[in-house]
């Protein structure tokens, strides 16, 4: 997404309806993300009803060692995922690769998986509307290359950072603790525990 739309803080909502094609493909990888955060599959359930805003779609890019994140420093959200807007006729999983290779200059291979489903205001004001979360494992020596007026950075994720959605930092964290034990249990499951569910643990809600 370009910076201009970030700076009038459309974000990944905006105008226009979301298509049926699209509903269909993010009710699919709403099913089958890792961890569930803010009731969102019952959420999008409900708001199937009646006119939704555009979703968003964002990649958490790892690096091997499952010890970095890939972050954009947005102008007034600071460090997020890069990501934005699926626009018409396009899948989650297509907008969140768009975005991730507008924004960093990577492409990379999308995990099968979802990492983590959500809902979200992206702006203030802004409705709430579904937010998908896919992960990818990129080498860091990789070359970045950002959007003009905002920075694209490898971050620890034994630290935080700044942000307006705080709980990503223990959301991340959650998921690769599930990576690196090989992925077992979903969410609700015994085996899973409470940091994927969007607990108490999760350090606080994303909408």
């Amino acid at each position: 997404m370009s910076v201009e739309k970030r700076r009038t803080g459309q974000g990944p909502v905006g105008p226009g309806p979301v298509v049926p094609g699209c509903v269909a493909a993010a009710v699919a990888d709403a099913d089958l993300a890792v961890a569930e955060f803010d009731g969102a599959r019952r959420w999008l359930a409900a708001a199937r009803a009646g006119p939704m805003e555009p979703f968003g779609a964002e990649v958490w890019v790892f690096d091997p060692d499952l010890t970095r994140v890939v972050l954009v420093r947005h102008r007034w959200r600071g460090w997020v995922p890069p990501g934005g807007r699926v626009e018409p006729g396009e899948a989650p999983r297509e907008a969140a690769a768009r975005e991730l290779f507008e924004e960093t200059g990577l492409r990379a291979e999308l995990r099968p998986e979802p990492a983590a489903v959500a809902v979200r205001s992206y702006c203030p004001g802004c409705a709430p509307t579904l937010g998908l979360s896919y992960a990818a494992i990129v080498d860091p020596a990789t070359p970045l290359a950002g959007e003009p007026g905002q920075p694209v950075a490898w971050l620890p994720l034994d630290r935080g950072w700044d942000s307006i959605f705080p709980a990503d930092l223990f959301r991340m964290r959650g998921y690769v603790t599930w990576l690196a034990v090989g992925g077992p249990g979903r969410p609700g499951d015994a085996t899973h525990g409470r940091a994927a569910r969007g607990d108490a643990t999760d350090g606080g809600g994303g909408a």
